[in-house]
């Protein structure tokens, strides 16, 4: 696969709780030189990236982050407060404890209700792949499409493990015809990244991609780019 073609499949991604501005800003001039999906940043900077890079790029943030046990109420004002400040995307954290409870009917509506703020901005749903059985991951693949999603995502990044091939070969086998696939989480190299959109991932969360991408470009050793 064409390295350009997988970056374009990427949301350049920076959710840690310590990120300044100057990193986001790097991030968001990674995104425009090597054309990624989107950046996936905190909502706290959306605003600023729409002002100051308009749209030169696609903005993704998060919803519900990263313990989805937020009520569907903040959720869905996290939403709207997110699309107004200028996201064109939300991955959303289902509330885990209610799907262990067997409350499908709740979290369907919830993200249904997220999806209703979203208006035509893409809703991608994070289910936290590694804190489900399979058994559960099957029935968030038949809610998510049901409640009108766009994305079915494997991970916030944040709980024990990422994505594995096998969760998204799982989903693609179980989403409907409407919903995409994002892997998200420990995608460490381009092969890992073609592995995953064989398997049936259309977007793919990672931080390394583009940076491995610039390394190489620079002919820089690994690790010794500048950090932004």
């Amino acid at each position: 696969m064409n390295r350009s073609w997988i970056l374009g499949k990427v949301d350049h991604t920076l959710l840690t709780q310590t990120a300044t501005w100057e990193e986001v800003k790097g991030l968001c001039e990674e995104a425009i030189r090597h054309k990624t999906a989107s950046v996936c940043i905190p909502p706290s900077f959306v605003k600023k990236v729409a002002e100051v890079f308009g749209d030169q790029l696609a903005i993704c943030t998060v919803v519900g982050f990263p313990n989805g046990y937020n009520t569907t109420g903040i959720k869905v004002a996290e939403t709207v407060q997110a699309i107004k400040d200028g996201a064109d995307e939300i991955d959303m954290v289902i509330n885990l404890g209610m799907l262990k409870d067997g409350q499908y009917d709740d979290v369907r509506s919830e993200i249904a209700a997220i999806k209703e703020a979203c208006g035509d901005k893409v809703l991608k749903v994070i289910v936290e792949t590694c804190l489900l059985t399979d058994e559960e991951k099957v029935k968030m693949c038949q809610v998510v499409t049901e409640a009108g999603a766009d994305f079915i995502k494997t991970s916030t990044g944040f709980s024990k493990a990422g994505a594995t091939l096998e969760d998204v070969k799982l989903f693609s086998q179980h989403v409907g015809a409407n919903v995409q696939i994002k892997a998200a989480g420990g995608i460490g190299s381009f092969e890992d990244a073609e592995q995953f959109i064989a398997a049936g991932a259309s977007r793919l969360g990672s931080s390394g991609l583009v940076r491995l991408a610039e390394q190489e470009e620079s002919g820089a050793p690994a690790g010794q780019l500048p950090e932004y």
